[in-house]
This record gives structure tokens, sequence and C-alpha cells, in this order.
């Protein structure tokens, strides 16, 4: 096989502007801020903003990046929020360039990465297959041959007169993957937008790629937090690391080398102190704390007890923030999804006031098995303004427990997930 891309010594530097948002732990920081926000209200009276910039530093998305990829692979690309993923694939598909390195591509490159990259929102569902074609190099004779297969794959026949502002995310989705994948690119870019797709369109997307990969020789660069989607697609996988290559191989081994590497470095780190979260900062999670019965901290987990977690937060803001969404999620080593809790579920209302606070979330007879599992936290309000979010927060080890009561225990090559049943 030839190789179709080829990356030496690639790097990308940003400059970036920080902020100070943080709370004030004595009179001098009080003082220090009120009068740097009394001179940024005289220069701006309308500005809402009062934090007081810090000098601009530099930031390395990517550092000395190598590696080949050779015509018909499917390479997975995977790493921590943060690691470089996206910006690789951006300056690939030449959406941005790069500070240093060089790239050799052979092919036509059709990308998928954020949601509405190429995209018009006032113009019609057809109006924008014929635009993002051409945009990737395609005659309108050969798009229009395509048109119908795009239209029917992305199920959105209704409204392909209809401007695309007006989709819902998935709707929006569906198009996009159809036109990248159907317009006969050599080189196939995916990020992780498939995510928003519901579970029935991300296994068509999947077989959609498995049979241009097989059948029409594309090669396949496939950005996924999910470890299961990644292995079962793949056959090689690259690690990305704060920038830098940290793996590049087998994908089996590849996978655990992450999950291993990210368990190990994430332990170390306070949840205040996490840098990879998402959200815009006005309340964070500060604090994440498992109890048992008896209100002792435990990280050792047993089957069918009882526990309570405390979330600790605090609200940067002076505001009061009601209609909370909290959501605690709970994966195992392979990234699978096994439990999900929001308050909403249960209709328990809660609000957020300024300064730190303490939110709840008892859970009765754990349903897990033997095993190693991580949490992942998510706040918002309504849903829509996203507060904080925040993946692998904490680890425990399940390490037993008579979750029947019988002296029956439940291990991880029967099931992930346990439930009574009544037998006559």
């Amino acid at each position: 096989m030839s190789k179709i891309i080829k990356i030496e010594n690639l790097s990308k530097k940003y400059l970036i502007g920080r902020y100070q948002n943080k709370r004030e732990k004595n009179l001098r920081e009080v003082i220090q801020k009120g009068f740097a926000n009394f001179i940024s209200k005289f220069k701006n009276p309308y500005s809402k903003t009062l934090y007081y910039k810090l000098p601009l530093e530099e930031f390395w998305a990517l550092k000395d990046i190598n590696f080949e990829v050779e015509q018909g692979e499917r390479v997975g690309i995977i790493g921590r929020n943060g690691a470089g993923k996206s910006t690789l694939l951006k300056i690939i598909s030449r959406i941005t360039e790069p500070t240093k390195g060089r790239i050799t591509i052979k092919g036509r490159v059709s990308s998928l990465l954020e949601v509405g990259t190429g995209f018009s929102g006032e113009l019609t569902g057809r109006e924008n297959i014929f635009l993002n074609g051409a945009i990737l190099g395609m005659k309108r004779d050969e798009i229009k041959r395509k048109f119908d297969e795009i239209v029917e794959f992305a199920g959105v026949e209704k409204f392909i007169d209809t401007p695309i502002k007006r989709y819902s995310s998935g709707m929006f989705v569906r198009l996009a993957f159809a036109v990248a994948a159907h317009l006969e690119p050599e080189i196939l870019l995916i990020d992780e937008v498939l995510a928003v797709g519901d579970a029935e369109f991300q296994k068509k997307c999947l077989g959609k790629m498995d049979d241009i990969n097989k059948n029409e020789g594309r090669t396949i660069l496939f950005v996924s937090h999910n470890m299961a989607a990644i292995e079962s697609f793949c056959r090689k996988v690259i690690v990305l690391n704060e920038g830098s290559k940290v793996f590049e191989g087998d994908i089996k081994e590849g996978i655990d080398f992450y999950l291993k590497s990210s368990s190990a470095e994430l332990r170390k780190i306070t949840i205040e102190n996490r840098k990879d979260r998402i959200g815009n900062g006005l309340v964070k999670f500060i604090d994440f704390i498992i109890m048992d019965n008896n209100n002792v901290r435990v990280n050792n987990l047993l089957s069918g007890k009882d526990y309570t977690i405390e979330l600790k937060y605090y609200n940067y803001t002076q505001d009061t923030f009601e209609n909370v969404i909290v959501c605690i999620e709970i994966f195992d080593e392979r990234e699978n999804r096994l439990l999900l809790f929001r308050n909403d579920f249960t209709n328990n209302k809660i609000k957020i006031k300024p300064g730190i606070g303490h939110i709840y979330c008892r859970i009765e007879n754990l349903p897990l098995t033997i095993g190693t599992y991580h949490f992942a936290l998510y706040l918002s309000m309504n849903d829509a303004l996203i507060f904080d979010m925040i993946d692998k927060v904490n680890y425990v080890d399940v390490v037993g427990g008579d979750f029947f009561g019988t002296g029956k225990l439940g291990f991880p090559e029967h099931c992930r997930i346990l439930s009574r049943a009544f037998w006559s």
C-alpha cells in the first residue's frame, strides 16, 4: 500500500489570554480585584465581565507529531479532552495552518468535524449539499448523481428545501455526515460529532464507513471517546496526550494504554484543578465524595450497599440559579456508560446559590459487579446553559458485596449490572 498521509514534526501553537476566575482568599486579593474591576468598569461602563486580564501565554496544542497512514487504513485517534485530536484533524483538512512541520496528502479530503463546518444556516439542505460538494472540489454533475442517495441516507426528504438553521442538531449531523460520506473523497475525517445522533443513526454511520472503506478503499481517520466504536471499527490507533503522540499501533494495546495512563494521571489531580472541563465556568464542581451509611468517605464499594455522593460546587456569580440539572454518569473501564442519574428524572428541584454549596445524591442497592469504574459530572440550567461538564472525576473499585443476599456474587464475565428478579 502507498502512503496517503505523511505527517512530519507537526506542531501548532496558540496565544491565549488567561483570566483570573477564582475565589479571593484574603482581604488583599479582594481589594486588588475590586480595584481592577473599577478600572475595567470605568473604561467600559457597559462591560459585564469583570475579570482582570493576565499576560498572554503560548499554548502548544500539538508538539512534534509524526506518523504515516496507508491507503485504505482505518485509524482511530483517542485522548482526553484538550489532547489535540480535533486540532490535528483541522490541520489535515486545511481548516487551520500548522505552526511548524509538514503534511503530505495524496487525494481529496472530506471532513465532518464541528457541527456547522462548511454549511450555511440560511441556505436549504439542497443548496448546502451543492455548496459543500463544490467546496470539496466536486463537479455539479457529480453532486447531482449522488444527490438522491445523500438525501435518502440522511432521512431529511421532507425538509430538503427548508433552511438548515431550522434543523434539529440530529438532522443537521445526519445531513452533514451523508454529504461527507457520499461525495467520494479519498480521505474521510470524522470527529466526535457523531455522538449527537441517535443510536440507530450511529450504527448506520459506522456501517457506511465500513462499506466505503472495504468496497472503495478509502482512508478513514476517526476521533471518538466511544472506545467500543473505536475498537470495533479501527485497526490501528494513535493516542495523544497534551499535544504529543504517546502511542501508535495495535488497537487493543492502544486502548488499554490510554485507559490505564488516563486513569493513573487523573487520580493525581483534584477536581478543582482539572483543566479538561467544558462549560462557561460560572459554577464549577470543586470536590466529589462518596460516603457510606456511616458518613465515612470510601473509594472501595460493595454491590448492594447504599452510598451517598456529595458534590461540592462554587458559584462565582452573585446570582441564584433555579431549574438546575445535575447529572452523574458511571462508566466501566472501556468507556461504556452503565448508569445515569439526573435530578430531573425524579423531579427533584435543585437551586444553586452564590458561593460554596453542596449537592447530595443517594444511590440505593449499588447494582455494579466487581470491577473499576469512573464517574462523569454535568451541571446546567435547563440543559441549555452548561456551567460545568467534566469526565473521569473519580475512580472507584467495586470489590464484592452480597447484592442478592444469598452469598452469590456477580462477576464482570457474567454481566456488569445486577438486578433482582423473582422466580416461580
